[in-house]
């Protein structure tokens, strides 16, 4: 009988780039945040052998270079399963976005196969396959807010940002991950080509530090109940909790340091950032590597006009929230 299961998408709150380590990744620090946008994913097992993955999106592949197929290779196999495994998936999630659309799905899967196997893996065997398959997969194994450390693979739940009014902006622009990390080192590195300049930044041991120092500041700063105010030195008094730590959030100056290479390259995503920023955006931001961009509201009025100044400049845009890990469970298969 088919599965079905939604796979939910994340921004990144905050995203500083270390020093490349010795398996060629970069050490990153980030907080990812998961949201409500989805893809739908339906699973089945059936007579046979093998793995077959549809698409209505031309672009999303469907041999064994796709996530998901390479995840449900691996969990038949911890599974001990046997079988034909067919999947479809609507996409409705841009590709090349920023948003871990690939790597969500490839988590769903793996959910939506369990299921349809009435198997289940130990929480450390799925948690070891996502992230042999990819960075970015363990975070939707946790959902909510959560600290993502070493290539991103390594994560940690977070206290919950609560649920908070999301605009996200999808301009149709795909930017490549692989080849925004080879344009900052190369800008770091001083080996820039033409028209380009030499990126100004700390040391990147220091910038990794200073990450860590700024996170901790904002998850000890929290309590208004003595000094009536934030960690942001902003009067709590008459805000509502999710504002506050928004604006706790904006004070730290957390950035996203792909938007040091990307915006150059495409300036149109700076303005669509500035869009959201004068809208009355309390955080605003490049997801990932891009290309979308999302603004944090704490009023839906100012929200919708967002969307609404977006629309029209010819920007595809939607109002969504954020989830908090309890949301995420709960709506996973709802």
């Amino acid at each position: 009988m088919p599965v079905t299961i939604r796979s939910f998408a994340k921004i990144n709150l905050g995203l500083c780039i270390g020093a490349v380590r010795p398996d060629g990744f970069h050490e990153l620090r980030t907080i990812y945040q998961t949201i409500g946008l989805y893809d739908i994913l339906k699973l089945e097992v059936t007579r046979g052998s093998g793995i077959e993955i549809h698409s209505h999106d031309p672009r999303v592949p469907t041999d064994d270079s796709n996530t998901c197929y390479r995840i449900l290779d691996l969990g038949m196999a911890a599974l001990k399963a046997k079988g034909k495994v067919v999947l479809d998936i609507d996409k409705r999630l841009p590709v090349q976005g920023g948003l871990g659309g690939a790597s969500g799905n490839a988590v769903a899967a793996l959910g939506a196969l369990e299921r349809a196997l009435k198997k289940q893996l130990p929480g450390t065997e799925r948690l070891r396959i996502a992230a042999e398959v990819g960075s970015d997969l363990p975070l939707f194994l946790v959902g909510g807010t959560i600290l993502g450390l070493g290539r991103g693979e390594e994560v940690y739940p977070l206290p919950d940002l609560p649920t908070t009014l999301c605009v996200l902006a999808t301009p149709e622009i795909g930017v490549s991950t692989p080849k925004a990390f080879a344009d900052w080192d190369l800008q770091v590195a001083g080996s820039e080509g033409p028209g380009d300049t030499k990126l100004t930044v700390p040391a990147r041991s220091d910038k990794i530090q200073e990450f860590g120092r700024v996170l901790s500041a904002w998850l000890s700063g929290g309590s208004t109940k003595k000094t009536g105010r934030s960690s942001s030195g902003v009067p709590a008094k008459g805000r509502g909790r999710a504002e506050t730590q928004l604006l706790d959030l904006v004070r730290t100056g957390i950035a996203n340091d792909f938007e040091k290479v990307v915006f150059p390259k495409y300036p149109e995503l700076r303005d669509v950032k500035r869009v959201l920023e004068r809208s009355g955006a309390a955080y605003a931001s490049l997801s990932g590597s891009g290309s979308a961009v999302y603004g944090l509201f704490p009023s839906r009025t100012k929200a919708e006009q967002a969307v609404r100044r977006l629309e029209k400049a010819g920007v595809p845009a939607r109002l969504t929230t954020t989830l908090t890990r309890l949301e995420y469970w709960k709506k996973l298969s709802n």
